[in-house]
């Protein structure tokens, strides 16, 4: 693709917060597919509890379940594809966060409390963080980004996204209380931002710093 002079910095969000927030302050949209079946999807599940097992009918009520599974996931691809496609298109360089998001979903080890039972792990929150990072389709959404970069002849940077949410992108102050939820407030300098986009700015900061050495 043409050349743009633009360079951008991409920081992933979940839910309502949106799928990602880029250094220049735009939000991208996160339609949450998966979440927006929910209703129907719990009463086609409990339509196949209430089958027989092995009977047709129950066959054609799973049916029902994988079809609003499937409806859900190319939804979401075609969603992501688009959104993948724009951010190539604007952009020279597109820096984001380097994940691991196998790991990242991965449900918590059981923790034995050395009487039978088992100790809180936080297995039922994190089991809605899950969902909501697959629902998301973060790993999806970087793999797109990345084929489609190097086909329009663009750079994808991925970075370690440590620290990047805590760290004060006009100033460089690194601390824990700088960020309240979605605000973002420096305790040394007094800078005030969007939480994702501070993070998104020290992500492309970051990035670049990181091709300069290469």
């Amino acid at each position: 693709m043409p050349k743009t002079g633009a360079v951008v910095g991409i920081d992933l969000a979940t839910g309502p917060n949106g799928l990602a927030y880029t250094s220049l302050g735009e939000k991208i949209d996160n339609p949450a597919y998966g979440r927006a079946i929910g209703a129907k999807l719990a009463a086609a599940q409990r339509a196949v509890a209430r089958c027989k097992r092995g009977s047709r009918r129950r066959y054609k009520a799973w049916g029902k379940v994988f079809a609003l599974y499937r409806k859900a996931q190319n939804q979401r691809h075609d969603y992501l594809h688009k959104a993948a496609r724009r951010l190539v298109e604007g952009y020279d360089i597109i820096v984001a966060e380097k994940l691991n998001t196998a790991a990242m979903t991965r449900r918590p080890a059981p923790r034995p409390d050395g009487a039978g039972g088992h100790e809180p792990n936080g297995g039922r929150a994190k089991t809605g963080l899950n969902r909501s990072i697959l629902d998301a389709g973060w790993g999806i959404f970087l793999n797109m980004i990345s084929a489609k970069a190097e086909s329009a002849g663009r750079e994808f940077i991925q970075v370690d996204p440590a620290y990047t949410s805590q760290t004060c992108s006009a100033c460089g102050h690194r601390d824990a209380a700088n960020r309240n939820g979605k605000d973002f407030l420096c305790l040394s300098c007094g800078h005030r931002d969007d939480a994702d986009v501070n993070a998104a700015t020290n992500i492309l900061r970051a990035g670049l710093v990181l091709r300069d050495t290469a």
